[in-house]
């Protein structure tokens, strides 16, 4: 009797609908004639940790089946993941074998807290879980099932039972997926065109992905300043293709940041740089000057931080990923934690740089702003709070800490000039260093620190023929760890022989 059950495991994180998943399927198995069971384990895996939801169903005989309560290694006839690394855990738990599991998995990436930790680059790659997946399961159907399912206005679990029925792994009929969705009555209706989209994602992914890309959002506003913004356009559309690619993001951004005329100032500033490029090197340094010179304009200060945590984009989406209702309430608790130094900087330039050198005034800063805030943003005090912080952009210029960002920014190009006579790719290498500078607060200051050892490591090796190789590792190493360890060592290194 054992040979006809089917065994179904999901694997999933809080807020991406396994539980609900693992219903409809159990619904699903009754309404059709087999009995059916379903277990969840709890696990912590990353996150705030995968569940691992088990079905097992056989038609109804007899005799009562007896169904296991977890997953065995090589067992699992279908595995659900709800997202790219959990096929990855599956595949290496063994629940992913070639003689019998069809796996369906999203993917798209829900990053790890250990991910996102690392300075650098620490997102997995996802291409090795994938060429793994299509060796290890007798079946792979894959696609951006949560991309599919928000573009429809529902969740990602809608959208993998709409692969599972794609897939045809149970004997059961389009038709009954679709009536264990609308058995359950509340938000049926945008569950279904979730399950269909699913459905349609898993027969021809490719299709699926183009129609949601293609979406373009337009830019409105007062008559002046679209054509302002259209004269802005227009100058980027004169650079080179090469550096227009990213001088047309890195434009958005800083108006975004600040206003037109600010995006001025960027454009002043990448054309600046390509009088002094060369074609026959691709315009590589001012390509890369358009990236990082708008990342440095568009730093995150307390009013960017307050600004974006009270935008109504920012409000959708977390109700979104909540998967919360129109009649149901959401609470949103912000962390919110501007050292002194934040707080001097939103001051008046030179009120800030007096304060700034004062030890007992950032003494005094310091006892005040110790401690973070934790602020309910769904109240009208805390969001009224946030709201006008956000709202102070007019005088963000004049403030100490636009002043240093300037010089800073200033004399972060100008030592990138200074090798470009001698050294074009070291040049090159410089500009790339900003990199290293992010964040807010304390992940800003350790960045900065990085970036300035960088740079005097950078003057030493200046003049050698691998002074652009040098760069770069020392780049790569500051973006290794947090406390800079590597860093420090590749630091050593250089002072052993500069």
């Amino acid at each position: 009797m054992t040979d006809d059950i089917l065994k179904l495991a999901i694997l999933a994180v809080g807020g991406q609908g396994g539980g609900v998943l693992t219903g409809w399927i159990e619904d699903l198995a009754r309404a059709n004639g087999y009995a059916a069971q379903a277990t969840s384990v709890a696990g912590v895996a990353q996150r705030t940790g995968a569940t691992i939801y088990y079905i097992e169903m056989c038609p109804k005989g007899p005799v009562a089946p007896v169904f296991a309560l977890m997953p065995a290694a090589g067992d699992v006839d279908v595995m659900i993941t709800a997202e790219m690394m959990e096929a990855g855990r599956a595949i290496m738990r063994g629940f992913v074998t070639p003689d019998r599991t069809t796996l369906i998995t999203s993917t798209h990436r829900a990053l790890a807290v250990s991910e996102k930790m690392t300075p650098g680059d620490g997102i997995a790659n996802s291409a090795e879980v994938m060429a793994a997946a299509e060796v290890a399961a007798r079946r792979v159907i894959a696609a951006d099932f949560d991309k599919v399912a928000v573009a429809v206005g529902s969740v990602i679990s809608a959208s993998l039972f709409g692969a599972l029925a794609a897939s045809g792994a149970l004997p059961f009929a389009v038709g009954a997926y679709e009536a264990a969705i609308r058995a359950g009555g509340k938000g049926a209706e945008a569950s279904v065109r979730a399950f269909h989209a699913g459905h349609a994602a898993a027969l021809g992914p490719a299709v699926v992905e183009a129609k949601v890309a293609a979406v373009a959002k337009g830019v409105t506003g007062p008559v002046r300043l679209l054509e302002e913004w259209q004269g802005l356009v227009a100058r980027v559309d004169r650079l080179p293709e090469a550096v227009a690619e990213l001088a047309r993001p890195g434009l958005q951004k800083v108006v975004d940041f600040q206003d037109l005329a600010y995006g001025a100032e960027y454009l002043a500033r990448v054309e600046a740089m390509l009088a002094l490029d060369r074609a026959d090197k691709g315009h590589a340094l001012t390509r890369e000057a358009a990236k990082y010179i708008a990342n440095a304009m568009a730093y995150d200060d307390v009013i960017r931080v307050a600004d974006l945590k009270t935008r109504g984009s920012r409000q959708a989406r977390i109700a979104r990923e909540m998967g919360t209702a129109p009649d149901k309430v959401m609470h949103v608790t912000e962390f919110f934690h501007p050292r002194a130094e934040e707080v001097v900087g939103m001051m008046p330039a030179r009120l800030g740089a007096r304060l700034d050198r004062d030890p007992v005034w950032q003494a005094r800063l310091a006892r005040w702003f110790a401690k973070g805030r934790r602020l309910r943003s769904d109240g009208l005090v805390a969001y009224g709070m946030l709201y006008v912080l956000g709202g102070m952009k007019g005088r963000r210029q004049g403030s100490f800490r636009h002043g240093q960002e300037v010089a800073h920014l200033e004399g972060w190009l100008a030592t990138a000039r200074g090798y470009l006579a001698t050294d074009y790719d070291l040049a090159v290498e410089v500009i790339r260093c900003r990199r290293l500078i992010k964040g807010y607060s304390d992940t800003h200051a350790r960045g900065l620190s990085k970036f300035d050892r960088v740079l005097v490591g950078v003057a030493h090796v200046a003049g050698r023929s691998d002074a652009a190789d040098w760069a770069r590792r020392l780049r790569e190493a500051a973006l290794q760890d947090e406390e800079g360890r590597a860093l420090e060592g590749a630091l050593q290194t250089i002072a052993s022989f500069a």
